[in-house]
C-alpha cells in the first residue's frame, strides 16, 4: 500500500500530499509508513466490483471509481 491509500494523506496535487499525522509532504506513490491506516475507499469495498483499470460498479448498479473515499456511505464494508 503506497501513502495515496491513508487515511491520514492529505493530497496538495497529483502528486504529493501531506501526512496528517507528521505534517511532513510526502509522494502519493511512496510505500506507506509505520502509521499506515487504510482509507475507507471504493476499491476495498465488498460491494465494489471492477470494470476497468478507472471505473467500476458498486452494488453492481452504479458507476464509482476505485480510489473515491467512502467516508460518508452507509454500505461500505471492508473486502
Amino acid at each position: 500500500m503506497n501513502h495515496i491509500d491513508c487515511k491520514y494523506y492529505l493530497a496538495i496535487d497529483v502528486f504529493k500530499g501531506i501526512c496528517k499525522i507528521t505534517k511532513d509532504k510526502i509522494n502519493a506513490d511512496e510505500s506507506g509508513c509505520s502509521d499506515f491506516d487504510k482509507a475507507s475507499k471504493c476499491k476495498h469495498c465488498k460491494h465494489f466490483s471492477i470494470k476497468d483499470n478507472n471505473l467500476g460498479l458498486c452494488m453492481k448498479k452504479t458507476t464509482a471509481y476505485p480510489d473515491l473515499q467512502a467516508v460518508t456511505c452507509k454500505d461500505f464494508s471492508w473486502k
